[in-house]
């Protein structure tokens, strides 16, 4: 359905359309990618298939395959997938994040009919020498991930740090080293650090919603960060202490403890406050109030009362374990009900220990 939008509207996506208005072998030319890797026989997702090296003319402004419906070998080929049958990977240029199909046309656009969402390739990775920051980063990124032997590219958005990840692999090889009585390798602990430690933190990290804060990091920047001051600077805060508990400031520990759970029961990286606030309010709009005060999901208890306080409601809010309270609070408060006519005054009460009957 979606395809067939884009072909009656005309719609064409930001990167299908650069990809339409530079050739392969422009592209190749501007980012001087000449040196290349063979990267094997890997699984490629089609979306990320955006141009071919000389048979552009055979696809549409969408890279949608055009004339193949009718092709008998395209047929026979989309059969063959449907029955489950093997079928020879395609051969791909990769530049960067965006792949180019030099031989493999016909299964490219029998598995785009069919809806899969990847294919088999056989990928010779052309690496971009041009000297700019984002090719230094990206070459920075790729070279780490060939000399650790990695299964993925962690992506880190600023230059200079993958020295943090290279020590941590080689602490824990001396700790695997020292565990073991054995000599271990370089590869087989970066392979052991990549799963039971980096893997683990990146989807605590992922799954608590941190990142939903810092809109230009990636997941992996937070994991450098948070795993940078949990084990190697050990800086003091004064919020934040719950991290403690979840990701201890020994890295092997924390190790440990991830090996306690499966991949789906990690704990997370989120917990739940309360606050009790007391409300002062100007006497016409009181009702107003408590109604917009009803309408808000982190608002559980409103009081009316009689005395000092107008209003009092407890409110529960969920942070993640880098955040304090206060500032949670605080920008709670200062984006709903301090924007209100009608209030006069505001004070947070944080209760401390708490008995609750049913």
């Amino acid at each position: 359905m979606s395809r067939m939008l884009k072909k009656v509207f005309g719609i064409i996506d930001n990167d299908v359309r650069q990809s339409k208005q530079k050739s392969f072998e422009q592209i190749r030319t501007e980012e001087q990618a000449f040196e290349s890797i063979d990267r094997g026989t890997v699984s490629v997702p089609l979306d990320k298939i955006v141009g071919s090296v000389g048979r552009y003319h055979e696809f549409d402004a969408h890279f949608e395959p055009k004339g193949y419906d009718s092709d008998d070998r395209m047929q026979a080929i989309r059969k063959q997938m449907q029955e489950g049958r093997p079928i020879p990977p395609i051969s791909l240029y990769q530049i960067k994040d965006k792949y180019y199909i030099l031989d493999g046309h016909h299964r490219y656009a029998a598995a785009k009919d069919i809806g899969f969402k990847d294919i088999h390739s056989h990928v010779l990775e052309l690496i971009p020498s041009k000297d700019t920051f984002e090719n230094r980063l990206y070459r920075e990124c790729t070279d780490f991930k060939d000399m650790y032997g990695l299964t993925r590219t962690i992506e880190l958005t600023e230059l200079g740090h993958f020295g943090v990840l290279a020590e941590q692999i080689e602490e824990h090889r001396e700790f695997l080293q020292q565990e073991s009585g054995t000599e271990v390798g370089m590869l087989e602990a970066a392979a052991d650090w990549y799963n039971t430690i980096y893997m683990p933190l990146r989807h605590l990290i992922e799954t608590s919603g941190i990142a939903d804060s810092f809109a230009k990091r990636t997941i992996d920047d937070l994991y450098l960060y948070i795993s940078l001051h949990q084990w190697k600077m050990g800086k003091r805060r004064q919020y934040g202490i719950g991290i403690d508990k979840l990701i201890p400031k020994n890295m092997e520990e924390f190790r440990q403890n991830m090996a306690e759970h499966s991949d789906q029961n990690y704990p997370e990286m989120r917990r739940e406050i309360s606050v009790f606030v007391l409300m002062n309010v100007e006497g016409r709009y009181e009702d107003k109030i408590i109604n917009k005060l009803y309408e808000l999901e982190a608002v559980r208890e409103i009081h009316s009362v009689h005395g000092a306080i107008d209003i009092i409601i407890k409110v529960k809010l969920t942070r993640d374990l880098l955040s304090s309270d206060a500032e949670l609070i605080s920008q709670f408060l200062q984006t709903t009900i301090r924007q209100w006519q009608g209030v006069t005054s505001t004070q947070t009460l944080l209760p401390g220990a708490s008995m609750v009957k049913d």
